[in-house]
């Protein structure tokens, strides 16, 4: 690895192809799904080795139970499968695994593995993997708003402070860098909030094409830019020379 890159302590993507990856291959879009898992794989394993602090991953939007149920029945044992896979080797490697979402929207038995997988990763002193899952940033923020408002009915003074503190990655830092494979150049209803401030990389490449070498190019570009958080470049040499 270049050791004068500049490493992300979050980053979050939106891992996009997988459908049509298998479709380019003559598969069906389930085919595309389990060999992203690998790339998700590589992924977290390079984030471990790279030092990241948290890596945050797109797996299902609330939107996406508009796919196909055979597709959508597909997902779910995919994703019953990689924790059932991946739990011991999560630990391990000091991952802790978190998921943000409404994940009551699935079955109890997911449910209760991804509570089972929490509770086993939880005293990780590694990298923190967020797993986007029934999530969309829009729910998320309604979602924080409601929370406040149930605690503080009398609430006449809302700040932004009060309102982070009650997202669903309250107590982890904003992603520096959002990345997105397949093309596509939108951030879909992801961490909107979170985003605000955060240095966006897209690709064309699709996700299962995504591996080790790929996260290193983004992270390079990444580490080329200057982030002046609505500072002008003046201010931010000053901040950086005090």
């Amino acid at each position: 690895m270049n050791l004068e890159m500049v490493i992300p302590r979050h980053i979050a993507i939106v891992m996009d192809g997988n459908g049509r990856w298998a479709q380019q291959r003559k598969r069906p879009r389930l085919f595309g799904h389990h060999r992203g898992a690998e790339a998700v794989r590589t992924t977290v394993k390079t984030c471990g080795q790279l030092s990241v602090e948290c890596l945050t991953l797109f797996a299902f939007s609330s939107e996406n139970w508009k796919r196909p149920e055979e597709e959508v029945d597909g997902l779910m044992s995919l994703l019953m499968t990689a924790l059932n896979r991946e739990a011991k080797g999560l630990v391990k490697h000091g991952v802790r695994l978190k998921f943000i979402g409404d994940i009551q929207g699935f079955s109890e038995k997911l449910q209760t593995k991804i509570k089972q997988v929490e509770e086993l990763t939880a005293g990780g002193d590694g990298l923190l993997l967020q797993v986007a899952a029934n999530y969309g940033g829009r729910w998320d923020i309604v979602e924080a708003a409601k929370a406040l408002l149930s605690r503080q009915p009398d609430l006449n003074e809302l700040t932004e402070t009060s309102l982070s503190k009650e997202l669903s990655t309250q107590g982890v830092p904003d992603p520096d860098l959002f990345i997105r494979t397949g093309g596509e150049r939108r951030i879909s209803n992801f961490l909107l909030w979170q985003l605000a401030y955060s240095e966006l990389y897209f690709t064309d490449l699709l996700w299962p094409d995504f591996d080790e070498q790929a996260l290193t190019e983004a992270i390079q570009d990444f580490s080329k830019r200057q982030r002046r958080f609505g500072m002008t470049g003046e201010q931010v040499k000053e901040g950086l020379h005090a």
